[in-house]
């Protein structure tokens, strides 16, 4: 089956995309995290690439603009079977120590379950070693 025929885990909103526009202009590369801990809830992060490093396992679901979106291992496994789609909301998120906090943004995902026709056609994901 030819890449372009995968279901892709990962979408981004047009609003979001600016976000991540400006945020290149300023910082360069990118990476997104999100995790499912005490400070950042699920909300993901967005760091200058190499500013934070994923954990054994953690999943890359895909990219944004290049940019590669990681999962905690754990956080993956309960939404493996869902397709993210990367928001963003004005006002700050619970962690603020994401990029676009100074912005007075915050990034968001949204979640719908995979069909069981993209199920089936699901692009792999990278994990960390």
């Amino acid at each position: 089956m030819d890449t372009k025929d995968k279901t892709s885990r990962l979408s981004v909103t047009p609003e979001a995309m600016e976000v991540v526009w400006e945020l290149e202009k300023k910082h360069g590369d990118l990476m997104f995290y999100q995790a499912g801990g005490c400070c950042e809830g699920t909300q993901p992060q967005c760091f200058e690439k190499g500013g934070y490093f994923p954990r054994m396992n953690d999943a890359m679901i895909g990219t944004i603009n290049g940019h590669e979106f990681w999962i905690d291992r754990d956080l993956f496994e309960y939404w493996k079977y869902s397709h993210f789609t990367l928001d963003v909301l004005d006002g700050w998120g619970p962690g603020g120590f994401s990029l676009e906090t100074p912005l007075g943004k915050t990034f968001k995902v949204h979640y719908r379950l995979f069909t069981p026709e993209e199920l089936e056609k699901l692009e792999p994901v990278k994990r960390s070693e």
